[in-house]
């Protein structure tokens, strides 16, 4: 009879034990669940962002000598990592990765003079979402330019006075390579050039930069304008080509400019800038990454 009640004791002891060991691990859980959610963690493939970034836009291009420099405005996702820049030889053609930035800017070091770029930026984020290609209608032609050139009174040193924007280098002012030439007539000082070419003063300027197209009319009648110091002139050449001069410093002998010269006949684009008038067609457009 002892030995019965004995082990009615230990299945009792056995089955008391067993609760209370389910107890602790049913605690044991629900504590490690309230670590998690205090820790605040989930599962990345659930929270995953989708959501690309703005399209980025307001971008500017400034022409350079074998550089185009660009500008556009600043996206304001918290979670922005960066921007792609694209070009193309066409407006509509394919859209060619050809670097990143973290910045809201980027020069493209690889442009060459005369050749017509039309560019397009993408903004990225940290998850890899990339936006569609800007909408801003923007391109540029690099061409060559120059500073703190100088060339002479045609009176006193002929030749020295005139200046060949396809030949970069000074001639005598009246060479058939001569684009324009400086004068000191009487103590007033003027840029003339000859009958086939036409000029026209831009008015003060900060920068030779600062003319970004030549104009399409309102050219001197009388083939010169007065040299001015800090003011930018344009020039239409004889072969179709447009240039423009901006005066850093003038004496009694000579014209300190600057200079720029657009390599394309036609072409009036001295420095891009931005040119939203309309949006690329998505459909057919394609691009790399």
């Amino acid at each position: 009879m002892a030995f019965v009640l004995g082990y009615k004791d230990q299945i009792q002891y056995e089955q008391n034990n067993g609760a209370k060991m389910k107890t602790r691990i049913l605690i044991t859980a629900a504590a490690l669940m309230l670590i998690l959610q205090a820790c605040d963690i989930h599962d990345p493939y659930n929270e995953r962002d989708y959501t690309p970034p703005d399209i980025p836009g307001g971008i500017v291009v400034q022409n350079g000598d074998y550089r185009v420099d660009l500008y556009w405005s600043n996206n304001h996702e918290s979670d922005l990592a960066g921007y792609n820049i694209y070009y193309s030889f066409s407006y509509d053609g394919k859209y060619t990765l050809i670097g990143s930035s973290q910045y809201n800017s980027f020069t493209d070091w690889d442009a060459e003079n005369g050749d017509l770029y039309y560019y397009a930026v993408t903004a990225y984020d940290y998850n890899g979402n990339e936006s569609e290609l800007s909408y801003d209608v923007v391109y540029a032609t690099p061409r060559p330019e120059g500073f703190n050139q100088a060339v002479f009174d045609y009176l006193e040193f002929p030749n020295n006075s005139g200046y060949s924007f396809s030949q970069y280098s000074v001639y005598p002012y009246d060479s058939d390579n001569s684009d324009f030439f400086f004068e000191n007539y009487n103590g007033d000082f003027y840029l003339d050039v000859w009958d086939d070419t036409d000029i026209q003063d831009m008015g003060s300027t900060n920068s030779i930069y600062d003319v970004d197209y030549a104009p399409s009319g309102g050219w001197s009648s009388t083939k010169d304008e007065r040299a001015i110091v800090g003011h930018t002139y344009v020039v239409w050449t004889w072969n179709n080509h447009y240039a423009k001069i901006r005066i850093s410093a003038i004496t009694n002998e000579r014209v300190v400019f600057d200079w720029a010269y657009q390599l394309i006949q036609g072409e009036p684009m001295l420095k891009g800038k931005k040119n939203n008038t309309g949006k690329r067609n998505e459909l057919t457009r394609t691009f790399t990454r």
